[in-house]
């Protein structure tokens, strides 16, 4: 079947950033959609914190957000918190168990699964970690305290970038769209992998062996028993759940951050539209039914109760901002996202076309490459959480680094919000060529996964 980029004949075998599959594109495009509802409540939530937190109802959101909640049972230290230690520790499982899922779907039915495709975004991810952790390590390293927080402009925000974009370009091109959402997957992979080996502190080993238990019966049971998933909504909640709560907690107290149980219960759900799921007349694989049922959870309850609690922080004032904003941790971060992740993804994929001796496609420029960099100079949540790890609680480069999150955040997104709707009449004209071409190819080109649902749906129909 043919590909919506072009015809046979103009088919550019070394050209980057063409158009994929109309699957593909479609898949990626109802992905963006979800995050961007939840990215507009995430800045609901983060506003709401802010004004609260620098306002005379200060007293009260810092009396809630350190009030101590939880239970007390034998063996199990870490499981009386803080409120905002619960939505850190607690709530963003569920965003990580998502992020789990969506690796695995990159990774099986995604650009991930092809070298070809996935050297670009998976290089220009890692470009994207390591400029802003250099810039700051150089604004700090003379600081054996403030040195720990050099993750901390690494992250990408996902649900906050897909809002920009939502907001000044949403007719940005299928490519750039995919580029970006691979781009984040990466950028989370690596977050994770960052998290686990750099922020473990009093690793207990006995309670990461026993995790093990739980996360065997969980993949067990996801693969053995799918079908009863796909039939019965309940069944998740009753069943895979409490040994979700129990790999968390043992998690919890071996000293592993507890999120990372998230992503790897997450790789432990079937991806695939499998034997199971065709027989029960499913519409997709599991990950999938269970990425629609928990990202509503996770997008609009549990990532913006965590940001209404991270984001809080007092600035005392104009003078007080400024002072914030001269700490060497601020510009460090500051400098980060808004510069280091611009130049470490812009330059790592010029210098991967240049060794692939490859070109982009003639759609796209250098400087639609430098918008959606720019974008992903929009860190929050994980910068917000890693700010949290990398400094005591009430240090002043704490308040310092989430005040220095806020503004280098704020600041790519007004400046990759500029370019992007500088350039949305080019995207505008892009978009009317995709589906020109859509229409020209009147069957869309599919995954061999989607051809099993389709010929499902057409059992349904026609029995």
């Amino acid at each position: 079947m043919a590909h919506l980029a072009h015809d046979e004949n103009d088919e550019q075998p070394n050209a980057v950033f063409s158009r994929g599959t109309y699957a593909e594109s479609s898949r990626v495009a109802d992905i963006l959609k979800r995050e961007s509802t939840g990215g507009f409540i995430l800045l609901i939530a983060t506003v709401l914190a802010l004004v609260l937190s620098n306002s005379p109802t200060s007293s009260w959101y810092f009396g809630v957000k350190e009030a101590e909640l939880g239970v007390h049972i034998p063996g199990f230290s870490h499981l009386m918190m803080s409120v905002s230690e619960w939505a850190a520790d607690g709530l963003l499982v569920v965003f990580f168990f998502l992020t789990g899922l969506e690796l695995k779907k990159e990774f099986v039915l995604g650009d991930l699964r092809d070298p070809q495709r996935a050297i670009v975004p998976v290089a220009a991810a890692f470009g994207g970690v390591i400029a802003p952790a250099l810039i700051f390590f150089a604004v700090n390293h003379s600081s054996s305290t403030a040195v720990h927080g050099w993750a901390i402009p690494t992250a990408t925000d996902i649900a906050f970038a897909v809002a920009v974009i939502t907001a000044v370009g949403s007719h940005l091109p299928s490519a750039l769209r995919t580029f970006l959402l691979t781009l984040a997957v990466v950028d989370d992979l690596i977050a994770i992998f960052i998290i686990a080996i750099f922020y473990t502190h009093n690793f207990k080993v006995m309670y990461l062996l026993l995790a093990i238990i739980p996360i065997v019966a969980y993949l067990w049971i996801a693969h053995r028993f799918e079908y009863f998933f796909h039939t019965r909504d309940w069944a998740a909640w009753v069943i895979l759940l409490p040994l979700g709560v129990i790999t968390w907690a043992l998690f919890l107290e071996s000293g592993i951050h507890a999120t990372i149980s998230g992503v790897i219960l997450g790789f432990c759900v079937p991806v695939k539209y499998t034997p199971q799921a065709r027989a029960v007349q499913a519409d997709a694989g599991l990950a999938e039914v269970l990425e629609k049922r928990m990202r509503p959870i996770s997008s609009l309850f549990c990532i913006p109760l965590f940001a209404f609690f991270a984001a809080g922080v007092s600035f005392g004032g104009v003078d007080g901002l400024l002072k914030a904003l001269r700490d060497p941790v601020s510009l460090g971060i500051i400098g980060g996202l808004v510069l280091g992740k611009s130049i470490g993804i812009t330059l790592t994929t010029w210098l991967i076309t240049r060794l692939k001796n490859a070109h982009l496609d003639p759609d796209i420029q250098w400087i639609d490459i430098l918008c959606i960099s720019i974008t992903g100079g929009i860190g929050f949540t994980v910068s917000l959480l890693i700010s949290e790890l990398s400094f005591p609680a009430h240090s002043i480069h704490t308040e310092n680094a989430k005040i220095a999150i806020l503004v280098g955040s704020v600041t790519a997104a007004c400046m990759s919000g500029t370019l992007l709707s500088l350039r949305n009449k080019k995207y505008r004209d892009i978009e009317a060529k995709e589906n020109v071409d859509q229409n020209a190819d009147g069957i869309p080109d599919v995954f061999s996964d989607d051809i099993d649902k389709i010929k499902a749906a057409s059992h349904r129909k026609t029995s």
